[in-house]
């Protein structure tokens, strides 16, 4: 043990992460010595995109909620927030628009982004991209139907015979049983 401790150890000081030694998908190494890449469960060309900057409200909200926190430390997340719409909604425009133009260029950085991504993928790729996009759409659908159905109650399956017998011969059971009691 002290040895994979000590290799760790030299990787560390030579700047060796495990992020920095499996660049190729971007995943950790699990263990010092383990210098064979397990690639992430799910690695697509979808993860190397950028994120998509924050809106002029997010970018608002996270400079205020450290504030609001330090201020109110008791307080509720939620109790937080309501204040910072409240605050976002009475702020002037003038002060507004420094946020705004902070997502303008910050948007206009990932389109930048994204176009010199798109521009270096074969076709195989994007199609392969594609067809990604299209199982997460669906997955997310078939979540949010779920979602509904659970919220307005399931329709019940129909009822297979075996489940009509048991109710039927559980019924007799308990009145047979019940007509016993009242004759004791």
């Amino acid at each position: 043990m002290a040895l994979l401790r000590g290799v760790w150890g030299v990787l560390s000081a030579l700047g060796k992460s495990g992020a920095e030694l499996c660049a190729g998908c971007g995943s950790r190494l699990r263990f010092p010595l383990s210098f064979v890449c397990v690639p992430r469960w799910f690695s697509s060309t979808l993860g190397s995109y950028p994120k998509k900057p924050l809106s002029s409200y997010l970018r608002f909200s996270t400079e205020q909620l450290p504030i609001f926190k330090a201020q109110n430390p008791d307080a509720k997340n939620s109790e937080l927030i309501k204040k910072i719409a409240q605050l976002w909604r009475e702020l002037p425009d003038s002060e507004k628009k420094v946020y705004e133009d902070a997502y303008k260029a910050d948007w206009q950085a990932y389109k930048e982004e994204i176009n010199r991504i798109q521009e270096q993928l074969t076709p195989s790729q994007i199609v392969s991209m594609e067809k990604e996009i299209m199982q997460k759409r669906l997955k997310r659908k078939a979540l949010i139907k779920k979602r509904e159905l659970t919220m307005l109650g399931k329709p019940k399956r129909p009822r297979s015979a075996y489940n009509i017998f048991i109710a039927e011969s559980f019924q007799e059971a308990k009145d047979a049983s019940s007509q016993m009691k009242n004759q004791a």
